[in-house]
């Protein structure tokens, strides 16, 4: 346990930080992948159901702070390119 109170304060800090990346980002990282996923496959319905929770999830992040929200921005343009050019 930390001696000085500035120190304490961080242990508690990085502890919700830490149960922030475990739930809320790595849901955003596993949305992404089955978008990804969906593309490789070529199944047009299934990358779009899968655009739907990606996007949800990556602007929820943005709201949250876990992710800047051009860095948001900037994923959801990427997986809307990728899911316009399917054929």
């Amino acid at each position: 346990m930390p001696n000085i109170k500035s120190a304490s304060k961080r242990v508690l800090i990085s502890r919700a930080q830490n149960a922030k990346n475990k739930g809320e980002k790595s849901a955003m990282k596993t949305s992404m992948k089955k978008f990804e996923a969906a593309v490789a496959e070529g199944n047009r319905e299934a990358a779009e159901s899968a655009y739907k929770v990606a996007v949800k999830t990556v602007d929820h992040a943005a709201t949250k702070g876990l992710i800047h929200k051009n860095n948001a921005a900037h994923k959801v343009s990427k997986m809307t390119v990728k899911l316009n050019s399917m054929a």
